[in-house]
């Protein structure tokens, strides 16, 4: 956290002192045991205003979960008509809507920004917000290419915002934060292979150039990608916008930045956790592609392009594994040498779990491994409060961007071997692939003139 930050200007010297006893008795209380009315209805009571920064489905699906803490008073969209539902939803049509995002950041009563846009529409936003001083949640992946990351990591150290990532099953208490308490007290013993299975992806035919909606300004959607024609399918259902965006590499990584956003980011966590502290060495596998690729591009540009099966063997310092595949049941499976578990958005299985009927957890076993915040609702809704609470109190959330970037890079490497259909080799110190000047040109991609990010 930079020196240099100053606290935020929405909290009372005599509130923070409460807040703050009230966050060192979280600290031993576990999440089952935490007060439904506490930290939270604190919140509640004195609303922050917010801008939304693409106001789609996920942006309004987010802004749902934490609306009672938050007032929704500029919506930034390229699809006038999914800021006006977003206005009607959360702001009764009063929140003022533009098409330029910049806009949102220029005022000085919007303290904190959500943005929820296409993936290649993360960095850029995102980078200018933190320098024009808000604190951000960002939905994830955090990025389209590694090299984003370097710069955003480098941009939140010199601002010391605060940047929560939207990779909510980080405040899952009841599975996937309960499973790192497990890892945490040495249930496992030393983790040896972990697995990330995330599912496929979707295939489509070819999409005939079609014009865009009304309402949708396409150039703008595409902002720092490559100029190209609108596509949609005739029903309506496929196209290269809004939603099905996640299966064209154009902007974004597919099921590998997708879920692996998710899963690859619980596996990274345990191996943390467990003392596995370096980073990966190498990563290899198969990929299967809808198109045929040429020196890392896709040869047809008419349909979804992003890899629909893939089994990768991640390889780190001592021996340890990771593997990200598609063909096998969604969750994270943790092997030690004292026992496995698997856990997933429904389950949270294996022996070490059901021991905990006659060996329980620490009563702080949860606190711990969630920095000591407080660990108040669960899954998405948490995931905000812990957001919010870190902004009033100038603390690094849970899922913050550089562990995040951490784990993405793994996701982004397996995307640039499946793209040139080689094993690949990293230097995690200097973040550079070794011996494959044509892998490592794919660290980063140019942006398109009049969109670059604005540093000054």
């Amino acid at each position: 956290m930079s020196p240099s930050r100053s606290k935020p200007e929405t909290a009372s010297t005599n509130r923070r002192t409460v807040l703050k006893a009230a966050v060192g008795a979280a600290a031993v209380t576990p999440y089952f045991a935490w007060s439904p009315r506490s930290l939270a209805d604190e919140i509640a009571n004195d609303k922050m205003n917010i801008g939304l920064i693409g106001a789609g489905g996920m942006g309004r699906g987010n802004l749902n979960s934490a609306k009672q803490w938050l007032n929704l008073v500029a919506i930034a969209d390229a699809d006038s008509s999914r800021a006006q539902q977003a206005n009607d939803q959360f702001s009764q049509g009063k929140a003022d809507m533009y098409s330029d995002y910049r806009k949102v950041l220029e005022r000085d009563d919007i303290k904190i920004v959500h943005i929820a846009t296409p993936d290649h529409w993360h960095a850029k936003p995102l980078i200018e917000a933190m320098l024009a001083g808000k604190d951000v949640y960002c939905e994830k992946p955090l990025t389209l290419t590694i090299d984003e990351g370097k710069l955003i990591r480098k941009v939140q150290k010199e601002t010391g915002r605060i940047v929560q990532v939207g990779t909510q099953q980080r405040s899952t208490f009841d599975k996937f934060v309960k499973a790192m308490a497990i890892v945490n007290e040495g249930r496992l013993g030393k983790i040896q292979r972990v697995q990330a299975a995330i599912g496929g992806a979707p295939t489509s035919g070819s999409l005939p150039v079609a014009d865009a909606p009304e309402s949708l300004d396409w150039d703008l959607w595409l902002g720092p990608a490559p100029k190209v024609d609108y596509r949609r399918s005739e029903n309506g259902k496929q196209s290269n916008g809004h939603y099905e965006f996640r299966w064209w590499y154009e902007y974004s990584g597919g099921k590998l930045t997708d879920w692996g956003a998710h899963h690859v980011d619980i596996a990274n966590w345990a191996l943390k956790l467990n003392g596995q502290t370096e980073g990966p060495t190498s990563i290899g596998g198969t990929a299967e592609h809808p198109v045929e690729f040429k020196d890392g591009k896709a040869v047809q540009n008419d349909r979804y392009n992003t890899a629909t099966k893939f089994l990768f063997n991640v390889a780190y310092p001592g021996g340890t594994e990771m593997i990200i595949r598609n063909d096998t049941r969604n969750g994270v499976l943790i092997e030690g040498d004292k026992g496995r578990l698997f856990v997933s958005r429904g389950n949270l299985t294996g022996k070490p779990v059901e021991d905990l009927k006659d060996n329980p957890l620490p009563e702080d076993a949860i606190s711990k491994v969630y920095k000591g915040l407080p660990t108040e609702h669960n899954e998405r809704r948490a995931h905000w409060f812990n957001f919010l609470h870190c902004h009033r109190e100038g603390l690094e959330p849970i899922s913050d961007v550089h562990s995040h970037m951490e784990m993405l890079n793994v996701c982004h490497l397996a995307g640039i071997s499946a793209r040139l259909g080689r094993d690949l080799k990293w230097d995690n110190s200097s973040e550079q692939i070794v011996g494959d000047e044509e892998a490592n040109s794919m660290l980063a991609r140019p942006y398109r003139e009049g969109y670059e990010i604005e540093m000054g």
